[in-house]
């Protein structure tokens, strides 16, 4: 094995734990990721920093949890990462697709950006071009986007699901599935590489070519959500004030509904998993050119996402919530000249943002000693590894969080609190009784001092974590 393996970092916006086959979800279809799955070592219990797109992604490419890092919502700058690191220790690094930094085209570390950002930018970057909007140019197309799909007269009512009508190699995940193996056969052979790949989706629009979503369209087994009236009445008043906010305003063309059909619902998961699929076949041609140029003689490919997606569970639509839909994320890390041992499943807590320090290990690099993240590098080797007694996660305001200003969660093994700021009333769920998180026993008063424990819990986080990272603030002075 050389000293410096190449790296592929696959990353996806918005994937559901629940997405892949192999992860026990037999209604897909994700041959790719079901090997990786089988010969690599998977993170059943992987949970994100933040539920939304830019400050999950600065989280992770820095190392530092959101409140450190000061970016807690979508929009936010953020472009230095631990990439820079790796570039200087002698890896080329490479991005296809999206990375989510602020401005959309800084470096941060990378020597070549092939940038793809959200499909549809409509309130943020509007008028950004980036490689697939020049190749759409390029073929004299416009982009299907919220000011074309509004013109549908079905546009309310399809909850964001629609069918790519353009040529296929021209959506989105096609044409950076396309892009990352074009450069992989294109580029004169160069080791080590660290390659990061960005798709944009599932992310919404839910809008895959339509041989994608028909067979989901056709199956009659989905598990759809259909939440209770009682759960829906008993949700935070935030998140009911998301649930009405997601009706009137269309993020990423998604015009939710209070009360959406079944068979409203089965589109949305048939879009949504023929999204899945499709992605699954890019990465599996991606791993194909990777493979006959020889950069999988030795290499550690990972693929994950940046938060998941509620998809109608809890009658809410995206993610900007702390349910284990948005928080828990498919995790895989393969190793393909046997680093370590594959075919296994570790099931402690851990948190999106520890694959930083993991991946610089595995580089040969000593991650910064005030990392708030941690390396997995001794879980992945089967040596002595000590899970996270506690994950935590949290978000900002953001477009489509209006009803509170910040809120905070914490997960242990058995329970949930999510804190709202300024807020009365919060959540608590017993995850071994009530793994659905349908149940909130905030104000149970037999669960009181459960609520405290973990709110203190919360308090002492947030002191341990501004005094490990002082020098870090001292700095940026």
């Amino acid at each position: 094995m050389a000293d410096k393996p190449n790296i592929i970092l696959i990353m996806t916006d918005q994937q559901r734990y629940d997405s892949i086959a192999a992860l026990g979800f037999p209604h897909v279809s994700t041959p790719n990721l079901d090997r990786m799955v089988a010969e690599g070592v998977t993170l059943t219990e992987c949970h994100i920093t933040a539920p939304s797109c830019v400050p999950s992604r600065a989280s992770l490419f820095t190392g530092y949890y959101p409140h450190t890092t000061g970016v807690l919502a979508n929009g936010q700058e953020w472009q230095h990462t631990w990439v820079e690191r790796l570039r200087d220790a002698g890896y080329r690094c490479v991005n296809v697709g999206k990375m989510h930094t602020i401005p959309y085209e800084s470096d941060s570390g990378f020597h070549e950006r092939y940038v793809v950002e959200n499909k549809d930018r409509y309130m943020e970057g509007r008028w950004y071009f980036d490689e697939w909007d020049k190749a759409l140019a390029a073929h004299g197309l416009v982009k299907q986007q919220r000011e074309e799909y509004r013109k549908r007269p079905d546009y309310r009512t399809r909850l964001g699901a629609f069918d790519w009508e353009l040529p296929e190699a021209l959506h989105s995940d096609a044409f950076v599935g396309n892009m990352a193996r074009w450069w992989v056969n294109t580029y004169p052979p160069t080791e080590p590489l660290f390659l990061q790949v960005g798709f944009p989706g599932p992310h919404p629009p839910f809008d895959p070519p339509a041989r994608y979503s028909e067979p989901y369209l056709r199956a009659n087994d989905l598990p759809l959500p259909s939440p209770a009236r009682a759960e829906l009445d008993g949700l935070h008043p935030a998140l009911k004030e998301k649930r009405r906010h997601d009706v009137e305003v269309d993020h990423d063309s998604v015009a939710w509904s209070l009360d959406p059909t079944p068979d409203q619902m089965h589109r949305l998961w048939a879009h949504y998993l023929g999204n899945v699929t499709l992605i699954d076949e890019k990465i599996g041609e991606l791993l194909s050119a990777l493979r006959e140029r020889g950069y999988l003689e030795d290499a550690v490919v990972i693929f994950t996402s940046d938060h998941g997606e509620c998809l109608g569970d809890h009658g809410l639509i995206q993610k900007w919530s702390m349910y284990d839909v948005v928080t828990r994320v498919p995790t895989i890390l393969w190793s393909t000249a046997g680093r370590f041992p594959g075919g296994r499943r570790v099931e402690g807590q851990c948190q999106l943002f520890d694959l930083g320090p993991t991946i610089l290990e595995l580089a040969g690099l000593t991650p910064p000693a005030d990392f708030e993240a941690r390396s997995l590098l001794p879980a992945l080797e089967g040596k002595e590894w000590t899970p996270r007694t506690h994950v935590f996660c949290e978000q900002a305001g953001d477009v489509a969080l209006g009803g509170v200003e910040f809120i905070t969660g914490v997960r242990s093994d058995g329970w949930k609190l999510v804190h709202f700021k300024g807020s009365a009333e919060g959540q608590l769920f017993d995850l071994a009784r009530d793994p659905g998180e349908v149940d909130n026993l905030w104000n149970d008063p037999a669960h009181l001092d459960k609520r405290r424990e973990l709110l203190d819990v919360i308090r002492e986080w947030l002191i341990d974590s501004n005094l490990r990272t002082r020098d870090l603030h001292a700095r940026s002075r």
